[in-house]
């Protein structure tokens, strides 16, 4: 029974963990993980991903992507297993994908010869099988594995997050656009908690439940699993950009919340601290513009509605733009950190011009004297430094119209929310 109990306990710890993720908990995040697994191989594991593609016939290497975590958890041996999850616990969830990647490496190396056991068995009970076979009666040492998986080059976290998070946003869109719904687990709704709920309903004053909700359901799906906490609101922490960067400008990501005199509602969600507004490029300027394209603008009084990036179609280059399905998510997570182009005749910081090659990439920028989110031909939200005014206009970044009628406004409450353990 003891036994049990601190199994159960381990597992819950691996669930709960903020630091790093171990384990994935929705139907769409597994979908995420193996296609990340076959975008990185198509990378870093070229000639075994392009062998792979071929001896998989016509059940497509997608099918045998889907098994990778089984390769490491279920058929490696025992000692090799050990060596893997002590990794995998100091370092996370990336130590599995430099292991499968090592795994596919290695195969192709013992399955290139058409005379080898591994051909013979692919080509037999097809190339599932014999990978399944291949890491049970692994001809590599524990240390040769982990040796090939961390010899790989360039693979950083960094990269690998950077496809996780591309992905997840493709397959989101893709559900938006084509009409399907993403199913998930009763486990997995990750819905704000009812104490959350009603933290919310005792403080916010912009935030209904059923708008809370509305928010929720456009969030990255990975944010949706930590539960909202307001940070900062005019209403107790008066009206001052110096005490918003204090208590804000650290969390990531954070949603901002504007309730105008009228009455109007909107918003936008923000990828990235805006601790960043100080951050220098190489040469030393101040970097104007910075965030990723998962921030997005929303409007929730009058009208209920989201603008999201308008995206790239070809690279991050700005010469086309694609706008994705209303209500989904980014097809690139691309981060924008733009210095100011133009410079005024008195030596001041000038605008970026719309029609530089960013333009539509322009996502938050800050000083002391102003926010603002959105850029290109007009600015999406824009606040003075007393957060009393503010302006919004069409923007080429989220291709929005005014968030509200008059374009001007005065604010009656700024809210900004963070998320807690993100």
């Amino acid at each position: 029974m003891y036994l049990k109990e601190e199994c159960y306990h381990c597992m819950a710890s691996l669930v709960a963990s903020k630091e790093k993720m171990f384990i994935t908990q929705t139907k769409l995040l597994n979908e995420v993980t193996w296609k990340t697994v076959m975008q990185i191989a198509k990378k870093h594991a070229k000639s075994a991903a392009q062998h792979l593609s071929r001896l998989s016939g016509a059940i497509g290497p997608e099918r045998i992507y889907a098994d990778w975590q089984w390769w490491i958890l279920a058929a490696l041996p025992f000692p090799h297993l050990v060596r893997v999850l002590d990794c995998f616990f100091h370092e996370g969830i990336k130590v599995f994908y430099r292991v499968a990647l090592a795994i596919l490496i290695l195969f192709n190396k013992h399955a290139s010869n058409q005379n080898s056991e591994w051909y013979a068995e692919a080509t037999k009970n097809g190339v599932d099988h014999a990978i399944d076979k291949f890491c049970r009666n692994m001809p590599a040492s524990p240390t040769k594995l982990l040796r090939t998986a961390f010899s790989i080059r360039a693979l950083s976290s960094q990269y690998i997050s950077r496809v996780f998070i591309k992905t997840e946003m493709t397959l989101k869109s893709k559900a938006v656009i084509t009409g399907n719904r993403l199913v998930r687990s009763r486990s997995s709704d990750n819905l704000p908690t009812s104490q959350s709920q009603v933290n919310i309903q005792m403080m916010s004053h912009t935030l209904t439940i059923r708008e809370l909700f509305t928010l929720w359901s456009w969030l990255p799906v990975r944010i949706t699993m930590y539960q909202p906490v307001l940070l900062y609101t005019t209403e107790e922490h008066g009206c001052s950009l110096t005490t918003f960067y204090v208590r804000v400008e650290h969390h990531e990501p954070t949603l901002l919340m504007i309730k105008t005199c009228n009455n109007e509602v909107f918003g936008a969600y923000c990828s990235t601290r805006w601790f960043e507004r100080n951050q220098k490029d190489e040469r030393g300027n101040r970097q104007a513009y910075f965030g990723t394209g998962e921030t997005f603008l929303f409007s929730l009084y009058p009208e209920r509605a989201k603008y999201p990036w308008v995206g790239v179609t070809s690279g991050n280059d700005g010469k086309g733009e694609e706008r994705v399905a209303h209500g989904s998510e980014l097809l690139h997570p691309h981060r924008a950190k733009y210095p100011w182009v133009g410079c005024l005749e008195d030596g001041k910081e000038g605008e970026i011009d719309a029609r530089t090659p960013h333009a539509n990439s322009l996502f938050m920028a800050a000083d002391n004297t102003m926010v603002t989110i959105g850029g290109g031909d007009g600015q999406a939200i824009w606040m003075d430094e007393n957060i009393r005014f503010g302006k919004t206009d069409r923007c080429s970044t989220f291709n929005n119209p005014p968030l509200c009628p008059s374009g001007d406004f005065e604010i009656r409450v700024l809210e900004v929310y963070g998320f807690s353990g993100a």
